[in-house]
């Protein structure tokens, strides 16, 4: 099913840019600006079993954007700057913002320099767990465990399923449908409790994968020393804050920022929704978010930032710059607001 939704967002992108039909809409869905939304930025992998690929791009297609985005004359500004415009309603320049999600170390060493080349900058929401070294992220060591296992017993509802992996076809389908179990179970604790028995059962460390990947809190504090760079909340956990009890989600929010802001003793004023689509953030959320006092909480709905979503500062949509469509001739369809609006259903907001 991922792999049908990919190639069929990968004809849809071309499609806009072989017609042109992207040009036509512009003036009506590109927006007075754009969020884009990243995780890692690394060079490519030549493994063929790459599952969490979408999460990856690498640092010449980030520079191929910066590149477009200059060419086009559109300011390139912090979410602090975004947020001042919106409220001010001063949409005499098209902006976008950078943002990556979760933290990991290689914003640092590949990110990082690609935006000084360009003067720009961008915003890393981290997990607090994350930089403590505890966090899990669930969905790598899963990729771990379908790699390197011959095959792989779990139940999929009420049915123990056994996956034959011995192919990266069959480690496609297999980490497909395992992956859907976990993001689908009710509760956070059983997400943790199924992949950390998958995970014993195939020898993958969790925590070492965290460690491996993310900036701890005295790399976050360098980081942050630069001033490209401005760090948000991305909660404690990563958890769905959707699935969590009112006041679990609240203090996911609040004890993140809390522990951020000692750390770096500046204020974190922005917010990243884990996974943040429908059923991870919805009114609910965004009303938490806003109680809590930050000034934007992005998802991962896609749109891109029209006058009106001054009125929607907690549900703002982003931009994917998707490791899977790392095309250059893109761009301009990105750009254009073209692909969004027709994910959209060509409405401008989807903020409910």
């Amino acid at each position: 099913m991922k792999k049908f939704r990919n190639n069929v967002i990968r004809a849809g992108l071309g499609a806009f840019y072989f017609t042109g039909a992207h040009h036509l809409l512009r003036p009506i869905f590109s927006g007075v600006g754009a969020i884009f939304m990243l995780h890692r930025v690394r060079p490519c992998r030549e493994a063929a079993f790459r599952p969490n690929h979408h999460l990856e791009v690498t640092p010449e297609f980030l520079r191929a954007m910066l590149k477009h985005l200059r060419s086009q004359h559109i300011d390139i500004i912090t979410m602090d700057e975004m947020h001042q415009r919106l409220i001010e309603r001063n949409f005499s320049q098209r902006f976008a913002s950078f943002t990556l999600d979760d933290g990991y170390r290689d914003n640092r060493d590949f990110a990082l320099p690609v935006m000084r080349e360009f003067d720009a900058p961008f915003t890393v929401y981290a997990a607090s767990d994350f930089a403590e070294g505890i966090g899990r992220l669930w969905w790598i060591a899963l990729e771990q465990v379908v790699a390197r296992a011959s095959s792989i017993e779990a139940r999929i509802g009420d049915v123990a399923k056994r996956f034959e992996t011995g192919t990266t076809a069959a480690k496609e389908v297999a980490f497909a449908r395992l992956h859907d179990r976990l993001r689908g179970l009710p509760a956070e604790h059983d997400l943790r409790h199924e992949i950390a028995a998958l995970c014993a059962r195939h020898g993958v460390d969790e925590i070492a994968i965290c460690r491996e990947l993310c900036m701890t809190w005295d790399e976050l504090r360098a980081f942050a020393g630069d001033p490209l760079v401005s760090i948000g909340a991305h909660t404690i956990t990563h958890c769905n804050l959707a699935r969590q009890p009112e006041q679990v989600a609240s203090q996911e929010m609040s004890i993140c920022r809390a522990r951020i802001e000692s750390v770096l003793q500046r204020p974190v004023l922005h917010l990243a929704y884990p996974y943040g689509d429908r059923i991870a953030a919805g009114a609910r959320e965004f009303a938490l978010a806003r109680a809590a006092g930050f000034r934007t909480a992005v998802t991962t709905r896609p749109g891109m930032i029209f006058p009106e979503s001054a009125e929607h500062l907690m549900a703002l949509p982003r931009v994917s710059l998707n490791g899977n469509h790392q095309d250059t001739r893109i761009l301009p369809v990105l750009t254009s607001g073209a692909a969004t609006a027709m994910w959209n259903g060509f409405r401008r907001i989807g903020a409910a």
